[in-house]
């Protein structure tokens, strides 16, 4: 899907995709995955309103690790939406570097970007965006659609999704049917199921209740401690609480990054609901 262009986007050209696997002594090898499944190099981005110049983000560099669940919090105007679309391909820095899984998104047009957003990345929305009159089961599958996967094997992946999130016994009720906790739980379940290299977030509790949101938190933090890497925007600090890592921005800036828990460790606050292990997608 081509996404219109923003005033004052820089123009990219089209470059060839990565290959994911190399050729070493004739023999076809997967391509080692990087430590870092994102990587930011003084990131600058720049909107142009009439005479006015808006600095969205300034300098801003920072790296996440496989297998971590970082929060990302800031005020209105601190920069975090926009640090929130650089993460998920849907805007472009107006200067600076971004890796995502090795990938440097920089000389990628809008429909390359499409295609790495559907194999790289897994969005969770605060209004869920489900597809109404719709399946809970066949709103999972969309992302597996686009990608051309074939109808039984994508059906069998939104399943085994769906059970992951607990709504193996909703897979056939519409989001109508669905109370917004497991309308979210529907939306976790379409961001896993292409096995995203990162799940990025933005606020998924908002419009949750307590109850709810303690129930989406402790699935990120087992599918965390599966070795899912995920990425929360929010302003609520007791969901940063639950992340191993949190960053706060203002005025565009990092201003404060603080390490609550090691990548390699539960995330703080998981209960024992969920059971996992470390497999570091």
């Amino acid at each position: 899907m081509r996404l219109p262009r923003r005033p004052g986007t820089p123009t990219v050209r089209r470059a060839r995709r990565t290959p994911l696997v190399a050729k070493r002594g004739g023999t076809v090898q997967p391509r080692r995955r990087p430590r870092h499944v994102i990587v930011l190099e003084d990131i600058h981005r720049t909107f142009e309103l009439g005479d006015v110049r808006v600095h969205a983000l300034r300098g801003v560099s920072l790296s996440i690790d496989r297998g971590d669940l970082v929060a990302i919090m800031g005020t209105s105007g601190s920069g975090k939406s926009t640090l929130m679309n650089t993460l998920g391909c849907l805007d472009i820095p107006t200067s600076g570097r971004y890796l995502l899984d090795g990938i440097d998104v920089r000389h990628y047009d809008d429909d390359d970007l499409a295609d790495i957003r559907n194999r790289k990345l897994g969005f969770v929305f605060q209004s869920f965006n489900l597809v109404p009159r719709t399946s809970a089961l066949a709103n999972v599958e969309l992302p597996l659609a686009y990608a051309g996967l074939a109808r039984a094997k994508r059906r069998a992946r939104a399943l085994a999704a769906l059970a992951e999130v607990g709504m193996s016994d909703r897979v056939e009720h519409l989001p109508s049917e669905l109370s917004g906790g497991q309308q979210q739980r529907v939306a976790v379940a379409r961001a896993l199921v292409t096995n995203p290299a990162l799940i990025l977030a933005d606020e998924p509790t908002g419009n949750l209740d307590s109850r709810s949101t303690a129930d989406v938190l402790e699935i990120f933090g087992r599918l965390n401690l599966e070795g899912r890497t995920i990425v929360l925007i929010t302003h609520e600090p007791e969901v940063a609480e639950r992340a191993k890592r949190v960053i706060r921005l203002a005025d565009g800036r990092v201003i404060d990054d603080v390490r609550q828990a090691a990548v390699s460790d539960a995330p703080p606050g998981l209960g024992g609901t969920f059971q996992g292990q470390h497999s570091h997608r």
